[in-house]
């Protein structure tokens, strides 16, 4: 089995709020649909790179940041995301054997179950909504897949040679 690259856990922390950050930045009223999903690419990512280094922890503290950011029901978005890193870790093993169109299919279904709960939750709540507008944003997700998976690893190899 290969062993898994060193990383500071300084810059996985970076990069795990920077996606937040991104995550948080106002688009335009007919754009937030399309919005990507950088925390739950950022924890994909770092759950399929380094998974003794990022677990359901890293996505429950980042779900409750979230959770209060955007001002939500406390805990929505640290269940999704809970969960989101707990299928990463399931998938592990296959995911990594795959290509990066098949790995960008396999974003798709697990940022598509982390919206489908999502939208559960908001169902719960009181937000009703029956259209799959919400699955948009799982699809450029899956769009971004291989630029920032080829990107963090040029970056990986940066750290690694210096």
């Amino acid at each position: 089995m290969a062993r898994a690259p060193f990383v500071p856990l300084l810059f996985i922390w970076f990069t795990l709020l920077l996606a937040l950050c991104l995550q948080v930045m106002p688009l335009a009223e007919g754009w937030q649909v399309f919005r990507p999903e950088w925390l739950g690419l950022m924890l994909i990512y770092w759950c399929m790179r380094v998974p003794d280094r990022v677990s359901v922890f890293h996505g429950f503290v980042l779900g409750l940041l979230l959770d209060l950011i955007e001002g939500t029901l406390l805990g929505q978005h640290a269940l999704t995301l809970s969960v989101l890193t707990f299928l990463c870790a399931l998938v592990y093993p296959r995911f990594r054997a795959y290509s990066l169109i098949q790995q960008a299919v396999l974003v798709v279904v697990l940022l598509g179950l982390m919206q489908l709960t999502e939208q559960w939750l908001r169902t719960l709540v009181g937000e009703f909504s029956i259209h799959l507008t919400f699955l948009y944003s799982a699809l450029v997700s899956a769009v971004l897949w291989p630029w920032l998976a080829t990107m963090f690893r040029a970056l990986e190899q940066r750290f690694a040679s210096s």
